[in-house]
This record gives C-alpha cells, sequence and structure tokens, in this order.
C-alpha cells in the first residue's frame, strides 16, 4: 500500500512538472524567425557582399569559412572556402552599422554562379510594418536608446542643411579653412558638422581628426589633463579634400558638456604635410546647441 502510495505521487510530481513546462516555455513562431540567405562558397574565388552600410559584426559558423571586411571597404565582405570541398552545411551573420541583421545558409560549390552579390537596404525600406523576414534592426550600447537608423537618417538631414547655426568658431590658414558649421542635440547625442574648404590648387590628404577637451590654461611644467571624445558614428568621413574644393561631415557624439576651465579642441591633421588645423569650442557653444526637430 505505501509503494503504491509513493508511485502514485512520483506520477503526480512527474505530470505535474510537464504541466509546468508546457506553461512556461514556448515554441518560436515562424513569423519570429529570420529567414537567412543561401550562398555558395569555393576555395579558389571569393564571393563579395556589398551591404548599404558599413558592417560591425560578422560570425562565421564553421572553421570551413573565411571572411572579413575588404580593405578599405567598410561596407564589404569577402568570404571563401578554408577548406577545400568541405560537404557540410553551415552559416554566417552580418551586423551593420544601421542595424541590419543579415543571415547566410553556406554550401560548398566549385562554381559559384554569384560572385558579387548586392545586400539591399530591406530595414525600413516603405513602411516599418512592412520589415521582410530577412533583416532585423539590433541596438548599438553606444547609441542609448536610439535606433541606428534613426541616427543615420538625423546625420544624412543634418549633413544636407546647409544653412549654419555656429559662427566664428574655425582655423583658416595655409589655405585651408576648417570650420564648425552648426551643432544639434537629439535624444542623449550631440551632433557637429564640420567643413573644410581647401583654397589652394594642392589636395589636402586627412591623417586624422581628434577631439579632446584639455584645461584652458595649463601652468608650466605641469602635466596637461585630458579627455579624449570619440564619435559614436561619422557620415561622409574624408580621407582628402581636393584643390579648390569644400566638403562636410557630420560626427555623433554621446552627450556630454565640457567642465568650468576647461575647453573642446578639436585638431585636424594633414597627412604627409603640415598645414594642420585648430579650433576651439566652449561650453557655452555646447549649450546654444539646436534641437533636432528645428531641422
Amino acid at each position: 500500500m505505501k509503494k503504491l502510495f509513493f508511485t502514485h505521487l512520483f506520477i503526480s510530481a512527474h505530470m505535474l512538472s510537464l504541466f509546468a513546462q508546457d506553461q512556461f516555455t514556448k515554441t518560436i513562431c515562424n513569423d519570429r524567425v529570420i529567414s537567412s540567405y543561401c550562398l555558395d562558397v569555393t576555395y579558389d574565388k571569393t564571393v563579395h557582399l556589398i551591404f548599404p552600410s558599413g558592417v560591425s559584426y560578422i560570425d562565421l559558423g564553421s572553421p570551413n569559412l573565411i571572411a572579413g571586411k575588404a580593405d578599405g571597404a567598410e561596407n564589404v565582405v569577402r568570404v571563401k572556402a578554408a577548406v577545400k570541398g568541405f560537404k557540410e552545411e553551415t552559416n554566417f551573420s552580418v551586423i551593420t552599422d544601421e542595424g541590419g541583421f543579415y543571415s547566410f545558409i553556406v554550401n560548398y560549390s566549385e562554381n559559384p554562379e554569384k560572385l558579387n552579390i548586392e545586400m539591399k537596404d530591406f530595414l525600413f525600406e516603405n513602411k516599418l510594418e512592412n520589415r521582410p523576414e530577412s533583416s532585423m534592426e539590433v541596438q548599438f550600447s553606444e547609441l542609448g536608446n536610439e535606433s541606428p537608423k534613426t541616427v543615420d537618417m538625423a546625420m544624412k538631414r543634418i549633413y544636407k542643411t546647409n544653412k549654419g547655426t555656429v559662427k566664428n568658431i574655425e582655423s583658416k590658414q595655409f589655405g585651408i579653412e576648417f570650420r564648425l558649421q552648426s551643432i544639434y542635440c537629439y535624444n542623449g547625442l550631440l551632433f557637429f558638422r564640420t567643413e573644410i574648404k581647401n583654397d589652394s590648387n594642392i589636395p589636402f590628404g586627412i591623417d586624422f581628426l581628434t577631439f579632446r577637451i584639455i584645461d584652458k590654461k595649463v601652468v608650466k611644467r605641469m602635466a596637461i589633463q585630458e579627455t579624449v571624445v570619440e564619435p559614436v558614428r561619422t557620415y561622409n568621413y574624408l580621407n582628402s579634400v581636393t584643390g579648390k574644393n569644400a566638403e562636410s561631415t557630420v560626427f555623433a557624439f554621446k552627450k556630454f558638456t565640457i567642465p568650468d576651465k576647461k575647453q573642446l579642441v578639436v585638431e585636424l591633421f594633414e597627412k604627409n604635410g603640415g598645414r594642420h588645423q585648430r579650433f576651439v569650442i566652449k561650453n557655452g557653444d555646447l549649450t546654444k546647441a539646436r534641437t533636432f526637430e528645428k531641422l
């Protein structure tokens, strides 16, 4: 009788466990699954995928594949087989700067038909509610709560706005003019629109550009305390400006302010040259930033 009681208790507990699993687990529905693109690769040829924006993440499902961004091209991924004639199907995934997620199922083929593929920007192509299953928006921690696509759209709009909102923050020497055109703020982000104008006939090659918060006055023999401010996104990043030409760039930053007795120094360095430029932004300039809605 006691054995029968414990057997009944065990069966009841097992049924309760199955009931609990059924209550607290769910099957993944098809409308939650991001569909994958089918791709063939080979050992002796390279497949190039051209994405609508820069690539920030690549994950390979197998050591049978080798992939990476093409040198000098942020939005081009090259893929090929690392092992000749591999038999097992594998996969890889790509995330772009605009938040697009792309998934690929990969098989080996001696002669792939598709070697150069343009990945259309399906994300937000028409109405937001019509997003296809092949791409999904990804959030980036450096952008806070804002979507990558919204940040990209904001930068494009600022870039196309020719009207300047900032005056007299510039550097002009050696036939080069480097100036801050406007400052905008939007949802925890700051946007700087800068312009490089080359009035000379000699191309101005850009080595690098820095944003540093430093002390306004530095006592001799005293170490300089500085904080480097890095952009989280850049639109129309420049490598050079040809003679008699002007180009603009938009930089996006996490919201920041400049402490008292400090200033933001922006320095532009010429590659293989000495026509360096430098201007200063004060905290009062940041507080006058326009809201994005005024665009």
